[in-house]
């Protein structure tokens, strides 16, 4: 259903000047409290700090995809402000919440996202060994923080939208614990708080609830649209101990019986339960605050059950040892773009021709009325054969020019969201929309111009590909990586594994039954690989992409069946150790020798030289007994 800035103004409880009064002023009326309201010269009066700022580009909302957003468009030489309105980066999968971050790994193939996403989850892996989420909030942080061209403001929440003539142009924020007020200026601008905030702030068109069949032709759809949604979920953890520990639950808990789990199975105590959920038939904005203290009254409900019913002997010794207290929201406004995703993208994709990201998780709806009818089965999930294509056009606003956005809001139906929801997807729709709008910055277009630049659209892709975006069916072709143009040699080389696969255009198992890299035995041996040229080149950067085991899940969770079904800490696979040269007339001019690798992605940088060969020889695997590379290439400095 389709709404604009007057509803949203209106399910706000406010007029369209209200939203010129001060955040405090528009909370107070948010919540119904209209005689707390404070007046406006209050607000602006000299305790409050007001700052202005400006920048390329501003993006709402700290989780995955606003964070991997940030890191695109920043690497990529753009100046970022990224606003996020909680103290913890990582939306649903911080500590605050502390949802694994799910994606196509769910397809049990070869498809787990990569790009700054897995580089996120490598080093979380490699840093995290004791599976703490404060260290993932920790890796996040640091990322973020370290990027020269990103300025955070955490804490700080998005209230009122300047724009006209299909431009956003400002953008003002508080900060609560600072008493600072925001006004921000910026060439384009990214929502990704997942409820779509900023772009209804801005008046952009969204959609709220379920459509009916008719609207797309989807049979996973209704005979009638309705406002419902997918509901919140609030998790729990647990830890055993040495002697039986007690619960006594307090008076607001809601009280179950065995018939209650019919349908939500409980066969562990330490991480509890995706389906501890509500908030669906109420408004999941807005009804918030009524909708988490539900949710505890549930937590708490369940964590008596487990231990007083009787039902669960085995739980004598175990304790809760962390509640949430904000709700993971799965689901509320969709903004409306030039392409809206719909089942038949999901399980009948096309290669579309402005794919930038993809999807493979599951179409997984839930029961909006959630633990308020047990009776029901929590869930409809239906598997998929494979990734689908997620394209530009489903993350840019049809209502303006600069907005673009990444996340749960994207442009999709509800059926279509129930898979792009995911928080791997997700980062990598932020991965996508960060590098666009850096690219549009340089080549002063705008998000439309982009899709329907062809030539642009395709060297956009290239970027893209060369920065490790999950991309389906898009080979190397970038005109300045100089490794294209050479002859591979190895010292050996497997069967399934010959060296001339390093420049094959692929950079990863594509399910073709090739393996599209260099494999050769360890052992005793020093394996490399040499690319060689005809005439001189000027080289600058060598950049390796290595095997970090794609097939299997990567990411933090407390639920212990989760973690057993990865690898923590170092991938197998992955080259360690290896030594870089370039030769000019077989003489070195260049060398340097790199230990403890674990990224997949490797970009190494150094002062241009002339040669006709690059060697890479692997000295040491974190413990598999091939070396194995996916891909070489070979650039100018410059380039």
């Amino acid at each position: 259903m389709k709404e604009n800035r007057r509803d949203f103004l209106k399910a706000l409880g406010l007029s369209s000047g209200a939203l010129l009064m001060s955040p405090v002023s528009s909370a107070f009326a948010v919540q119904g409290d209209k005689a707390s309201l404070l007046k406006a010269q209050d607000f602006n009066s000299s305790m409050y700090a007001q700052r202005k700022l400006e920048t390329d580009i501003l993006i709402a909302g700290g989780g995955m995809s606003g964070v991997c957003a940030a890191l695109a468009a920043a690497r990529n030489g753009a100046k970022v402000i990224l606003i996020q309105d909680r103290s913890r980066l990582g939306g649903n999968a911080s500590s605050e919440i502390r949802m694994h971050i799910s994606g196509s790994s769910q397809l049990k193939q070869v498809w787990r996202e990569t790009g700054i996403l897995e580089e996120l989850m490598l080093t979380e892996s490699v840093t995290n060994p004791q599976a703490s989420y404060e260290m993932q909030d920790y890796v996040l942080y640091d990322k973020v923080f370290s990027e020269p061209n990103i300025t955070l403001l955490l804490d700080t929440a998005v209230y009122e939208i300047s724009a006209d003539d299909r431009r956003i142009h400002t953008v003002k924020a508080f900060c609560s614990q600072t008493e600072e007020v925001y006004e921000v200026s910026a060439s384009f601008f990214t929502d990704c708080t997942g409820d779509g905030t900023l772009a209804a702030l801005a008046g952009a068109e969204f959609m709220r609830g379920r459509e009916a069949k008719k609207s797309f032709g989807e049979s996973l759809g209704l005979e009638k649209a309705d406002d419902i949604t997918m509901g919140n979920s609030l998790l729990f953890e647990a830890r055993m101990h040495d002697r039986p520990m007690p619960f006594k639950a307090p008076s607001w808990a809601r009280k179950y019986t065995f018939k209650d789990f019919e349908h939500r199975k409980i066969t562990s105590y330490e991480y509890g339960y995706w389906w501890i959920e509500l908030g669906g038939v109420e408004d999941i904005v807005h009804d918030g605050q009524k909708i988490r203290d539900d949710l505890m009254a549930v937590v708490f409900g369940i964590w008596d059950y487990i231990k007083n019913s009787g039902d669960h002997p085995k739980s004598a010794n175990w304790a809760l040892s962390w509640f949430g207290m904000i709700p993971g929201k799965r689901e509320s406004r969709r903004i409306t773009g030039d392409y809206i995703m719909t089942q038949r993208d999901i399980q009948a994709p096309e290669l579309l021709e402005d794919r930038v990201a993809y999807g493979g998780w599951p179409l997984d709806d839930h029961l909006p009325e959630g633990m308020d009818d047990t009776s029901q089965n929590p869930f409809r999930s239906i598997p998929l054969k494979g990734p689908y294509p997620i394209p530009l056009r489903s993350l840019y606003s049809k209502s303006f020019d600069n907005l673009y956005m990444a996340g749960r809001n994207i442009s999709v139906s509800h059926v279509a969201l129930s898979s792009t929801r995911v928080m791997a997807t997700c980062a990598t729709m932020g991965q996508a929309v960060g590098t666009a709008m850096a690219y549009c910055l340089k080549e002063e277009l705008s998000p439309r111009d982009l899709f329907h630049n062809k030539e642009h659209l395709k060297r956009y892709q290239q970027i893209l590909r060369r920065q490790d975006q999950s991309l389906l069916g898009i080979k190397n072709e970038d005109e300045q990586d100089l490794a294209r143009k050479a002859k591979v040699s190895a010292s050996e080389e497997d069967l399934d594994g010959e060296a001339a696969q390093v420049i094959d255009g692929f950079d990863r198992d594509v399910q073709d039954g090739k393996s599209h890299q260099w494999r050769a035995v360890m052992e005793e041996n020093t394996p490399w690989v040499e690319l060689r040229w005809s005439k001189m080149q000027q080289i600058g950067c060598i950049e390796c992409t290595f095997d970090t085991g794609l097939d299997r899940f990567l990411r933090l969770s407390s639920e212990a069946v989760v973690q057993q079904k990865q690898i923590r800490g170092y991938q197998p696979e992955t080259v360690s150790d290896l030594k870089i040269e370039v030769k000019r007339d077989s003489q070195v001019v260049y060398e340097t020798f790199i230990k403890e690798n674990y990224l997949r992605k490797f970009v190494h940088h150094f002062s241009v030289v002339q040669g006709d060969a690059v060697r890479v020889t692997v000295h040491k695997t974190h413990g598999h007994h091939q070396a194995r590379i996916f891909e070489i290439r070979c650039y100018d400095q410059n380039s």
